[in-house]
């Protein structure tokens, strides 16, 4: 519950700013005393929720990192890949800045993930896919139930996270650790990455399958930095260097004049305006950066122009953002068009809007000016009205004003979150789009890893460069990765009478992601009344794990689908090899 005086208070402080210089210090004094406790309650609130000694997060492994201690409405007790990486990365910068007692955490964590690396799952074995698998029981078994798999994030997210550790290793003379313990797991991380950046799947809000910014985003970077790490550790990895330009080349394709569309290849019904890609720029953010439109660094022009779109398409859909016109600080979702928990507002996506404005500030300063063009015009205009396209040079007051301006942006995103925070500082997952009231997932571990991620971006720490200056160019031509495929036959025991034909569908795009409506067609040209054989050889990517069942569709178009459970199979490992899958129909 809030209390009342903290609604008074808020409220009050958001009125006073605009008011006059004197009461604004006051409100900044008031926000500043909020970010010290909250940070010391978010930092136990991402502690509390890792194994095996959290205090919510009793029976997790060590090293497990629970994504919300809730277990029902929703069911939130497992530990995701992506989010563990994440959270972990917060913790590694936090150890780099000088909090060492983090340590055994890390390398708790390090060894939960060499171990979920060689879990078998649904979605496929060590080197077969399996680690695209989304989320594992928090006692590190494979969790086997329906969902949006495969998630491509995790291992690009986690080889960037121990990429972190590995550096600061190396740094302080534990290069054999780095080499023997470290490099194996980001190493199988990185060959995934590679395998798979080129092909769909599920979104970070698991949703969406199809080509996504996040997802693409966390990959260039992964292969950028483990290209390096290799290097320093005299190990290889040639095909970072090969497919990084090739990435960064494919990330162009996202952008759409004034904003970053999401989720590309795929016909979701979104306008593709999405807190995905804002997650994506902090995520990406690199201290030693220019303000590079090719990475959308957090003070590029695009990443600007995104800013200001993904914002403005929560001002009107919100209750709780009546009033916050252009130019203020607005709570913000996931996606305009989101229905989940009625698509409410995320604590953790209204602290990246308001880290992005903290990185781009430290960018601006660190360079000595900042550009002002037509792409990010609309941006600044919202701020400074009178502000004209140029360049300005941090001498020039017009560089002090959007400094000023763009910090106090930031600062006005955590005066939103602070109105919707309890007394006792816990962070959900949401926030209701009416009432603001805590909403779905308690203790959501993100949305303290976020909070926390964002005042370090405020208060000037940052994380060490990964190597963007020197990787930043886009190839003047797409090149698409070399191809591996295999080619699978199908054939099924299946009897029919004429007027009904039998088809394939499954779990992959090269099986029309179960559309009955796609399905692969098989043919009869061996059928027999002895020897029913229905059969169809379909191309697809090598070392895959899919699901598949057969339909049937009769003379009237009634589709019958075989009888549960899905099939589950691996395309043939070599390139250009072959596979023959042996059914009876069920």
């Amino acid at each position: 519950m809030y209390t009342t005086i903290l609604c008074l208070l808020t409220v009050a402080c958001l009125w006073l700013e605009g008011v006059g210089a004197l009461r604004h210090y006051s409100c900044r004094d008031d926000l500043n005393t909020f970010i010290t406790k909250q940070s010391n309650i978010s930092l136990h609130g991402v502690l509390a929720n890792i194994g095996p000694d959290g205090s919510r997060a009793h029976g997790a492994a060590a090293g497990a990192v629970v994504a919300s201690p809730s277990k029902s409405d929703p069911d939130y007790w497992y530990t995701w890949s992506r989010d563990s990486a994440l959270t972990f990365k917060l913790l590694i910068e936090l150890f780099v800045a000088g909090n060492k007692s983090l340590q055994p955490k890390i390398e708790q964590y390090i060894a939960a993930q060499a171990h979920l690396q060689g879990v078998t799952n649904p979605s496929g074995g060590p080197d077969t896919g399996g680690l695209g698998e989304p989320k594992f029981h928090v006692d590190l078994t494979a969790f086997t139930g329906s969902w949006g798999r495969p998630q491509r994030d995790g291992p690009p997210l986690r080889a960037t996270s121990l990429t972190i550790y590995a550096n600061w290793l190396v740094s302080n003379g534990a290069h054999s650790e780095a080499a023997n313990t470290i490099w194996p797991i980001i190493a199988k991380d990185l060959a995934y990455t590679v395998q798979y950046w080129n092909r769909t799947g599920f979104d970070l809000w698991e949703e969406v399958k199809g080509s996504s910014f996040f997802t693409l985003s966390a990959s260039y970077r992964a292969l950028v930095e483990g290209a390096a790490l290799a290097k320093t550790l005299g190990k290889q990895c040639s095909d970072c260097e090969s497919n990084a330009p090739r990435v960064l080349c494919f990330l162009q394709s996202f952008w759409a004049n004034d904003y970053i569309d999401s989720n590309i290849n795929v016909n979701a019904g979104r306008t593709g305006k999405d807190a995905n890609s804002i997650i994506s720029s902090i995520h990406t953010f690199d201290p030693a950066a220019a303000c590079t439109d090719a990475t959308f660094q957090p003070c590029s022009s695009r990443a600007l122009a995104n800013h200001k779109a993904v914002v403005d398409s929560f001002r009107t859909i919100y209750t709780v953002n009546k009033g916050r016109s252009p130019g203020r600080a607005a709570a913000v979702g996931r996606y305009s068009e989101d229905v989940y928990y009625q698509g409410n507002p995320w604590y953790l996506a209204t602290m990246a809007a308001a880290e992005q404005m903290y990185d781009a500030v430290y960018q601006w300063q660190k360079i000595g000016f900042i550009t002002v063009d037509t792409t990010s015009l609309s941006f600044f205009s919202d701020l400074i009205p009178n502000i004209a396209a140029g360049t300005y040079a941090q001498t020039s007051g017009t560089f002090t004003s959007i400094i000023n301006a763009v910090t106090a942006y930031g600062d006005d995103f955590i005066s939103v979150l602070k109105r919707y925070t309890p007394a006792d500082g816990s962070l959900s997952e949401q926030y209701d789009r009416g009432t603001g009231a805590p909403d779905s997932a308690v203790h959501l571990t993100w949305s303290y890893a976020s909070f926390l991620g964002a005042v370090e971006r405020r208060s000037g720490v940052v994380p060490p460069s990964w190597g963007e200056p020197g990787s930043n160019t886009v190839p003047p031509v797409c090149e698409a990765p070399p191809n591996c495929h295999s080619t699978m036959t199908f054939k099924v025991k299946a009897t029919t009478v004429p007027g009904e034909n039998i088809f394939v569908v499954g779990s992959i795009t090269e099986l029309k992601d179960w559309s009955p409506t796609d399905a692969i067609p098989l043919h009869a040209s061996q059928y027999t009344p002895s020897n029913p054989v229905w059969s169809a050889t379909v191309k697809m990517a090598a070392a895959t794990n899919f699901e598949y069942k057969y339909i049937k569709k009769t003379r009237d178009g009634t589709i019958v689908w075989e009888s549960d459970p899905n099939r589950n199979a691996t395309s043939s490992t070599a390139c250009n090899s072959e596979g023959v899958l042996t059914d009876q129909w069920r």
